[in-house]
């Protein structure tokens, strides 16, 4: 007995094990609920989805999503884009969404945004809804020297022609700050920008930002202007610092300069006193021998000397003399 009912455990097991194994491979709800939809797919392709490795509830409800939508997608393009590793639901929510929208997009273009990697639906709620992005604050500077820091909000909407190829976000982000910056370089002052900031969006606007780009630019605003650094005049300030610092630096050249040609000189002098005394230490010599020789006598000595001490006389009669230091008497005081 106990054998018998071991069997029949085993039998019931391998039966139900095996219903799944047919319910696997042979989704005949899947299948039901496609026929009810009106759409019309055999249980054979099922069956073949599963070893294309396919999963058929994705391809089955894709199908009767377009089917109740009024759109019209065959299997062999929807197996098509999950093998080439598309998102089957997004492609065909946003046909559905671009059908009620009235935009025009196609199951191949659909297809083509979403292999780039583009969120396609994304992209079909963006052209019904805008999107809003704010810029980073933009520093610039008008020509009387005055910096400005704007802030824009950017409104744009998908371009569905550009998905593919188009630039993103980040160009229309670098593009409008361009912009700003232009349009408040170009004012002749920051208060005409303060009380028209307008005039920078029209400027902006008129330069077809939005060309090359996955976007329609739909307006721009600007939301906040602060007025910041004097530039102008903290550029002249260091302007004037360098000047000076030139300046300094030439004025130190030149000190220096004079102070090694006033050493030269000096040494120069010294060199000059030094042959002078060598000159003089000549001088007994040549009277010593002139002595010898004969050709100076005692007399001519004598009045040589005279002469010498008349020089001196006049010389300091003619000269004033040096100014004395306090407690030094007049014979300590030396005649030039």
């Amino acid at each position: 007995m106990e054998s018998s009912f071991v069997v029949i455990v085993a039998i019931g097991l391998a039966s139900l094990f095996g219903l799944w194994i047919m319910l696997y491979f042979v989704p005949v709800g899947l299948w039901f609920s496609a026929l009810l939809s009106g759409v019309r797919i055999s249980l054979l392709q099922l069956v073949f989805m599963r070893w294309r490795k396919v999963p058929p509830s994705v391809i089955v409800t894709a199908m009767i999503n377009a089917t109740k939508a009024g759109l019209t997608i065959t299997r062999d393009e929807l197996e098509a884009h999950y093998l080439a590793g598309g998102r089957v639901k997004l492609v065909v929510n946003a046909l559905i969404s671009a059908d009620k929208a009235n935009i025009p997009l196609n199951f191949k273009a659909a297809t083509a945004i979403d292999l780039a990697g583009r969120d396609v639906f994304e992209a079909v709620q963006m052209s019904v809804n805008p999107k809003v992005i704010n810029t980073p604050p933009v520093a610039a500077v008008a020509k009387d020297g005055i910096q400005l820091i704007a802030k824009a909000r950017v409104t744009v909407r998908a371009n569905i022609r550009q998905l593919v190829g188009g630039a993103g976000e980040e160009t229309i982000l670098a593009r409008v700050g361009e912009g700003v910056v232009s349009s408040i370089g170009s004012a002749d002052s920051h208060k005409s920008v303060l009380e028209n900031p307008d005039s920078i969006s029209k400027v902006v606007l008129s330069k077809g930002l939005d060309s090359g780009t996955a976007f329609e630019i739909l307006s721009i605003d600007i939301a906040d202007i602060d007025v910041g650094k004097n530039i102008g005049a903290q550029l002249q300030m260091d302007q004037a610092n360098a000047d000076k610092n030139i300046a300094q630096a030439k004025a130190e050249e030149r000190r220096a300069m004079a102070v090694a040609s006033e050493q030269e000189m000096k040494a120069k002098a010294q060199e000059a006193r030094a042959k002078v005394i060598e000159a003089e230490a000549e001088v007994p010599k040549a009277l010593a021998d002139a002595f010898r020789s004969g050709n100076l006598g005692i007399m001519d000595y004598y009045k040589f000397q005279n002469i010498q001490a008349d020089t001196r006389m006049r010389d300091s009669i003619a000269e004033p003399q040096q100014k004395q230091k306090p407690g030094a008497k007049d014979s300590d005081t030396p005649l030039k």
